[in-house]
């Protein structure tokens, strides 16, 4: 299991955390399977070498795709195992719990907290199915308290990492001695529907990896704090967009839902909402150092800088994580952070939002500040 974490301690001097969640580490996870992009497509072009018309479009979209390589659930004479929802969701349920506890550890270890120091937990995910969801074997896996709460989201899709830091940060300003985890999960490789060839699937074949996040987010009076600020959030639901993006559940489990519209959505309504969030905080988008947006794709990333109108440089380390592991769903945004805290770039006083959109269809924000 290949795992990273990391860790940053300066305080902010000038910049008051009254009442305001911190993020106070990172912790990523990451199955051990790495494929070159190149070898995925082959093996889809050899499974799909009956329908030439599929195979052409899936030679089309690897020069399109913008992804080199991605992390895999599993090998793939496992994934030629897989036929039925059942057995895909089996898998998914064991390899999602463990990587769920890799990246709560990574991220526990660049502090002084432990498991049993937790009092809620957020966990996200929307390529698999449990009842109970996957934090109750996950406390068990850790032996957290028997009171942690508990807040499992799904449904938000590639918008859930930054949807759930939000509702973290809302929760903590209530209860500000608390620690909280926002873990994301996606298996996105366990929802590839091997006979469909229609456009939406072939793109999420070339598209989306797996993996794990954990971000450790702390009350302004818990034991422990951390550098960032969550300042605020703002969700913006689409009216009438549910078939946009999503699933449809099939006998053979996910059938993904993704419409070429995402872009011209972004497009017409990103700016405006953006512009809204930081008006009210007496910000303009010249005012954000940091751009943390997910990893939705090249025609995503292409449709929010031009948008925003911020250039290939200022969203390069959203292009580099695509590139590496693809569009790992709602873990996306949070390896952005990650890497982005890795890198030491931001400075106190800085500002930062974290975009990601999903199915509803819908997009979250999250104001940081260090």
């Amino acid at each position: 299991m290949f795992s990273d974490t990391r860790r940053w301690n300066a305080k902010v001097p000038g910049v008051s955390h009254e009442n305001l969640a911190t993020i106070r580490a990172v912790g990523r996870a990451f199955p051990p399977n790495y494929m070159p992009q190149q070898v995925a497509i082959d093996n889809l072009r050899q499974h799909w070498s009956a329908q030439s018309g599929a195979a052409r479009r899936l030679l089309r979209l690897l020069e399109t795709s913008g992804v080199q390589g991605r992390y895999l659930a599993l090998t793939i004479p496992e994934y030629r195992e897989l036929d039925s929802f059942a057995k895909a969701n089996q898998a998914w349920l064991r390899i999602a719990a463990e990587l769920a506890e890799a990246a709560a550890r990574n991220a526990l270890a660049c502090t002084s907290l432990r498991p049993h120091d937790i009092d809620h937990i957020f966990f996200v995910t929307g390529t698999g199915i449990a009842t109970p969801s996957l934090d109750a074997p996950l406390i068990n896996r850790m032996r957290m308290r028997a009171d942690v709460k508990r807040t499992p989201i799904f449904g938000l899709g590639c918008a859930g990492g930054a949807g759930a830091v939000a509702r973290a940060a809302d929760y903590l300003r209530a209860f500000p001695r608390h620690v909280a985890l926002v873990i994301s999960v996606e298996l996105c490789s366990l929802t590839l529907q091997r006979d469909d060839t229609s456009p939406a699937n072939l793109i999420a074949s070339t598209l989306f990896g797996d993996g794990a996040a954990c971000v450790v987010l702390c009350g302004s009076e818990a034991p422990e704090a951390g550098d960032v600020c969550v300042v605020d959030s703002r969700s913006t639901f689409y009216h009438d967009t549910e078939r946009v993006m999503g699933w449809d559940i099939v006998d053979s489990g996910f059938k993904i839902v993704m419409s070429s519209e995402i872009p011209n959505l972004v497009r017409a309504n990103l700016a405006s909402e953006v512009n809204a969030f930081l008006k009210r905080h007496g910000l303009e988008r010249r005012s954000v150092r940091h751009w943390i947006l997910h990893t939705g794709g090249p025609r995503v990333l292409e449709a929010v800088g031009q948008a925003l109108e911020l250039d290939t440089q200022t969203l390069e380390r959203s292009w580099r994580l695509l590139a590496k592991v693809g569009n790992v769903s709602s873990a996306s945004v949070l390896l952005v952070l990650a890497s982005l805290l890795e890198s030491g770039e931001a400075r106190p006083g800085d500002y930062g939002l974290m975009i990601a959109m999903g199915p509803g269809f819908c997009a979250e924000l999250a104001l940081l500040r260090w």
